[in-house]
């Protein structure tokens, strides 16, 4: 898979779930699916930080279903989202020698993910009747699309 194509789908899943990008971006690295351990993002690979990353993106998935949580779409969600994008994307890029690549591609599948997102989950909570198994299913997509991006870079 090219480089461009797993930062694009790591952008992709910041969108859905900010912090799950991260998360998965962590995980890679520490797993060694990230070659980054001698570059700026060595810190991705570190032995606490996947923890850490996993910890607010569980926050983030309780947070998620909470009626107060505001759209994805205002201002201060979608820039959390594509700086989430921008980064993942950017430590990708940099595991395959094209950080401004990465970086870019990242922020083009945050901003795909982020309205792309928002309306597969109307629709599917439309369907569903409720919002609930809409979201859980997104949550799902978005883990599983963020191993894939990161498990196949090598």
């Amino acid at each position: 898979m090219s480089i461009y194509l797993a930062a694009l789908l790591i952008g992709v899943v910041a969108g859905l779930r900010a912090m799950t990008a991260p998360a998965a971006v962590s995980w890679g690295a520490a797993l060694g699916w990230l070659p980054v351990s001698d570059s700026w993002a060595a810190f991705m690979g570190f032995r606490f930080t996947p923890w850490v990353f996993s910890i607010l993106a569980l926050v983030e998935f309780v947070t998620d279903q909470l009626p107060s949580t505001p759209s994805r779409k205002v201002p201060m969600q979608f820039g959390a989202r594509i700086v989430s994008g921008a980064f993942c994307g950017a430590v990708i890029g940099t595991a395959g020698g094209s950080l401004i690549g990465g970086l870019i591609a990242g922020v083009v599948g945050a901003v795909i993910g982020t309205l792309g997102g928002a309306e597969a989950r109307g629709r599917l909570a439309g369907m569903f009747g409720q919002d609930r198994p809409a979201a859980l299913i997104e949550d799902v997509v978005a883990i599983v699309l963020g191993l894939v991006a990161v498990s196949v870079v090598l």
